[in-house]
């Protein structure tokens, strides 16, 4: 039996059900298999007090520090996240916090491995706790993660150092797998570590009906992703602006919501843009089915779940050159990847809709990202590490 403690900051809550729903999955799938045991961490990061009394912070407070969640074994310690430090305190303060949490667990749970499943600030903590725990670790490397903590001058030498220690590490794509290395971790470390897609939950299906259910008639574009300036949602907005009788639905929220409103409303679009706010993960089936394009314009991703889940509805999608872009855009059924500007998606987006590829051509390109193979990979990944751990503290 391999015993996996998954340590994760990105996971669902109560009150926050969107939240790392890609972390839940994956730890599932695992925690299905016959020969694997797993129990998870999910800390949450709260301001000194008084401060985390202020409205923005109280749902978080306020959740219980242990429950079920969806059959899994699961706690929520608090760790102290110090405003404006640039994060740099994060990852120590989470591993004190959960020092006391860990040593509970494991005198009922003998871990083999942790499993961090975010690398900032789970991985730094996760190094730390797995040498005080005499326990092999791995890091999985998503996208901002990396792109952002591995980059900020006060966290990045932590990332670095976690990179270069971690006994393993797994990247959501190829192109992170080269930002990681490019970051100093060995090559032989890294292994790519494809996402998943509920295949029968996101397929194709009548595509007219979802339409007429959304209200829109004609070509639909869906944009999966939070409102924030990485996303790109302004590109897409203005490139959708140009290709008349085309709508757009948006599923997300976040700071960039009333500037985004502003641009709809100054475009005079109003009629077929939407903004839809945060969409339950249970609804998109739904939305993506009914899209005839899926597009996102964001500057930087490790490789997106929204693609994929676009792909297995039978949805083609237009994106940027971003991480693993080129992994999942391999076919011209799967879409364009065009230049993060309007008129790049305008001309793509275009392109796609005359095309108007197979349904069935566009699903394939998905066929080989399922949370099946995602949970396979991920048991043999953490049965090495435990295997290799095991071979040199003996030798």
């Amino acid at each position: 039996m391999l015993r996996v403690l998954t340590l994760s900051s990105l996971f669902p809550d109560a009150t926050r059900p969107n939240f790392g729903v890609f972390v839940e999955r994956q730890t599932l799938g695992l925690a299905a298999l016959p020969d694997v045991a797993v129990r998870v961490v999910a800390p949450i990061g709260l301001p000194p007090f008084p401060l985390y009394r202020q409205p923005r912070y109280a749902p978080l407070a306020g959740l219980p520090l242990a429950e079920s969640w969806k059959g899994l074994t699961l706690e929520r310690p608090r760790f102290v996240n110090v405003p404006a430090t640039g994060g740099r305190f994060h990852a120590a303060l989470l591993a004190r916090a959960l020092v006391p949490v860990l040593t509970r667990i494991r005198a009922e749970f003998t871990f083999d491995v942790i499993d961090a499943s975010f690398f900032f600030p789970d991985g730094p903590a996760a190094v730390a706790l797995g040498k005080r725990f005499g326990v092999p670790v791995s890091i999985k490397a998503r996208g901002a993660d990396i792109h952002h903590w591995g980059n900020a001058p006060a966290t990045a030498p932590q990332v670095r150092a976690a990179a270069l220690t971690a006994d393993g590490l797994l990247a959501v794509s190829e192109a992170m797998r080269g930002d990681l290395i490019a970051l100093g971790a060995p090559a032989e470390k890294v292994r790519v570590h494809h996402t998943g897609v509920d295949q029968a939950r996101f397929a194709p299906g009548d595509r007219d009906a979802a339409k007429a259910r959304l209200g829109v008639t004609g070509p639909l574009v869906v944009s999966v992703g939070a409102l924030i300036a990485r996303k790109g949602h302004a590109i897409v907005i203005d490139a959708v602006a140009r290709l008349a009788g085309v709508s757009l639905l948006i599923a997300g929220d976040g700071p960039d919501r009333s500037g985004l409103q502003a641009r709809i409303d100054a475009a005079g679009v109003g009629d077929r843009v939407r903004l839809l706010g945060s969409v339950p993960h249970d609804d998109l089936p739904a939305l993506l089915g009914a899209a005839d394009v899926m597009a996102l314009a964001s500057s930087s991703e490790g490789l997106a779940n929204a693609w994929v889940e676009a792909l297995a509805s039978g949805t083609p999608i237009v994106i940027t050159d971003a991480g693993g872009a080129a992994e999942v855009v391999d076919r011209p059924a799967a879409g364009r990847i065009v230049a993060r500007t309007v008129e790049g998606f305008a001309q793509g987006i275009a392109a796609v809709l005359a095309e108007a590829p197979d349904v069935a051509a566009v699903r394939a390109a998905a066929a080989r990202f399922t949370w099946e193979r995602n949970a396979e990979a991920l048991r043999a990944h953490m049965a090495r590490l435990v295997e290799r751990y095991s071979q040199t503290r003996s030798g």
